[in-house]
């Protein structure tokens, strides 16, 4: 009597009997992606457009060679570093005064909140080139500029450089002061009072946790108000200063080739729009550190991940 535990031959499976095997990797299935037709046809249209576009460009009345030998021009190139130069002293006057009363309007101190609101006011609610203009007839005014320790005739004060750069750094410091603000209002009201609790002035809350903890509000806006300020430098133009546009001017006006030098200053602007723009990408980059977990791949980063993609064989 055999055990009932043993195992006999009848329990095998025959040798010709069919067994199931499972495949120790399941077979694939190949996705098909949906067509989406509207966009090849949206982007048809667009490229379209846009080919009739250069084509009218390059049927129209423009001598192109123009616009190539005054590109590097020494007088359009001094113009381009004086826009350089007006934008960038400009942001950094708007930049202070922008900081200095944002913190006048959140003071619990009515004088200096109204007197701040109302600098805000007037810069904001007058347009930068009525501003210009106000700053460029000051003599007529105040023919002498009397301080007491200083007195000159103001016509001599307000040259073309005084004039634009008042011009555009008061007018950029009102929109400065409301990014600020905005910037500070995000900080968490309880990073302020554990500073005070410990012993910190408001001074030195300010200076160490408030307004480092505010940049990650306020670089993206500033970013965007300095691209827009050195466009808006084209207006002090109209001051006799020359920067960009009027040397563009100045040289289309003698030599008739007045819309080659406006496309010789759009190209100028466009070149100097797209480097600080990147220049824009990577400090509010920096900045989103302690906010992100991971921060996103640069274009540079992506280029090189794409590119390992494709030179790497298939299946590694």
């Amino acid at each position: 009597m055999t055990d009932k535990f043993d195992k006999t031959p009848a329990d095998e499976p025959p040798k010709d009997s069919a067994v199931v095997k499972v495949a120790s990797h399941p077979e694939q299935i190949k996705a098909i992606p949906v067509r989406h037709w509207g966009r090849w046809i949206s982007g048809v249209v667009v490229l379209a457009l846009l080919a009739l576009l250069v084509y009218s460009f390059s049927q129209g009345d423009v001598n192109w060679d123009t616009v190539g030998d005054f590109i590097f021009d020494d007088r359009i190139v001094t113009g381009m570093w004086h826009t350089l130069l007006i934008s960038v002293l400009s942001m950094l006057i708007g930049l202070v005064l922008g900081v200095v009363f944002a913190v006048m309007r959140l003071s619990k101190n009515p004088v200096t909140g109204a007197v701040a609101w109302l600098y805000i006011w007037f810069f904001r609610g007058t347009p930068v080139f009525v501003q210009l203009l106000l700053w460029f007839n000051l003599a007529l005014i105040f023919p002498v500029l009397n301080l007491g320790f200083y007195k000159d005739e103001m016509v001599d004060v307000m040259t073309p450089f005084v004039v634009a750069l008042l011009g555009l750094g008061l007018n950029e410091g009102a929109y400065m002061a409301e990014i600020v603000r905005a910037g500070i209002q995000s900080v968490d009201e309880g990073q302020t009072e554990a500073s005070h609790a410990l012993g910190m002035s408001s001074s030195k809350t300010m200076r160490r946790i408030v307004l480092p903890q505010a940049m990650r509000v306020i670089v993206p806006p500033t970013g965007n108000e300095f691209i827009n300020l050195l466009k808006t430098s084209s207006l002090v133009s109209a001051v006799q200063y020359t920067e960009l546009l009027r040397a563009a001017q100045n040289i289309g006006s003698t030599s008739f080739a007045v819309m080659e030098m406006l496309l010789v200053a759009s190209v100028w602007y466009l070149a100097l729009t797209s480097v600080f723009s990147v220049g824009q990408y990577y400090v509010e980059r920096y900045y989103a550190r302690g906010s992100l977990r991971q921060l996103p791949l640069t274009p540079w980063q992506k280029a090189k991940k794409n590119l390992f993609l494709r030179s790497s064989p298939r299946g590694v």
